[in-house]
């Protein structure tokens, strides 16, 4: 169960980057980060209403920690974005962004030193496999011509989206409700959050942002239902198993990109990417047979 989960939160994190990178060019690192829940709020309630009225469950007692780790995850989730959305802004963004996606690998070491995250040998193979794929197919051979500031956002980002999903996994198994309750539960807590303390911040400080993403309301729309189908994915997957598993899986999104990038930009594969692919997927391999 938690594959089809992360193959279905690939496949919409491909299509809601590809919006979202669109959309950076016209409104601030916030307003996009904002973009991705506005509408996913309530999305994420129709869809825990529906698993209640297909499996009643009683509410929830969200108490300390999980509700310590729903804001934690809230926050981080916040600040990833926002250096994401930022990368998309900088030249060589590709390659920053091929650091944030070594958030498996971050989820595994964090998630070993401070959540207890235990992976075998052949796991870890595959987590550092992943990692290097990712790393390849966004460097595209300019390396040399990285700056500092490309570099630490793309870190910064992964290391945020790592503690977000560990965060995210620890809410899900310490509620009192089984899965997939406890999952739903946690992404609808964790976008409330999230939409309420973005929209007050923008609306003291960025009040023409606000105006912008009105004005883009159609694209903004995508974004929040192609974010909420992907994060009840990522929630779901990563209830039922370790994060360094389900990121490292969740790397087939580069084969869902690449695909985007054939059919819609009409940009076919280059040999390093063909080779990044082939990566990807023994990468995949070896998590699953672990």
């Amino acid at each position: 169960m938690w594959i089809a989960f992360t193959c279905l939160a690939a496949f919409m994190q491909a299509w809601r980057n590809a919006l979202q990178s669109q959309l950076a060019s016209q409104i601030s690192p916030l307003g996009v980060t904002l973009a991705r829940f506005l509408w996913a709020g309530p999305l994420a309630a129709l869809y825990l209403l529906a698993l209640h009225q297909w499996q009643p469950t009683p509410l929830p007692t969200i108490q300390y920690p999980a509700l310590g780790f729903i804001c934690f995850a809230a926050l981080m989730q916040i600040l990833a974005t926002a250096l994401m959305a930022r990368l998309f802004q900088l030249k060589n963004f590709a390659v920053g962004a091929g650091l944030a996606k070594t958030e498996a690998l971050f989820a595994a070491v964090l998630g070993m030193a401070f959540f207890g995250t235990q992976l075998s040998l052949q796991a870890w193979l595959g987590v550092l496999i992943g990692g290097f794929a990712v790393m390849l197919l966004s460097s595209q051979g300019r390396w040399h011509q990285l700056s500092a500031p490309t570099v630490l956002l793309g870190l910064a980002s992964g290391v945020s989206f790592a503690l977000t999903s560990l965060s995210v996994r620890e809410a899900a198994i310490r509620l009192d409700v089984p899965f997939p309750h406890s999952a739903a539960w946690v992404l609808l807590s964790v976008i409330s959050l999230q939409t309420v303390i973005l929209c007050g911040y923008l609306a003291i400080a960025e009040r023409h942002t606000l105006h912008a993403l009105l004005r883009q309301s159609r694209q903004v729309v995508l974004i929040s239902t192609t974010s909420c189908l992907g994060s009840i994915g990522w929630f779901s997957a990563m209830a039922l198993t370790a994060v360094p598993l389900v990121k490292t899986l969740g790397q087939i999104e580069v084969f869902f990109m690449l695909a985007i990038n054939l059919w819609w930009l009409k940009s076919p594969a280059r040999k390093r990417e063909n080779i990044g692919l082939v990566l990807v997927a023994l990468a995949a391999v070896l998590v699953l047979s672990a």
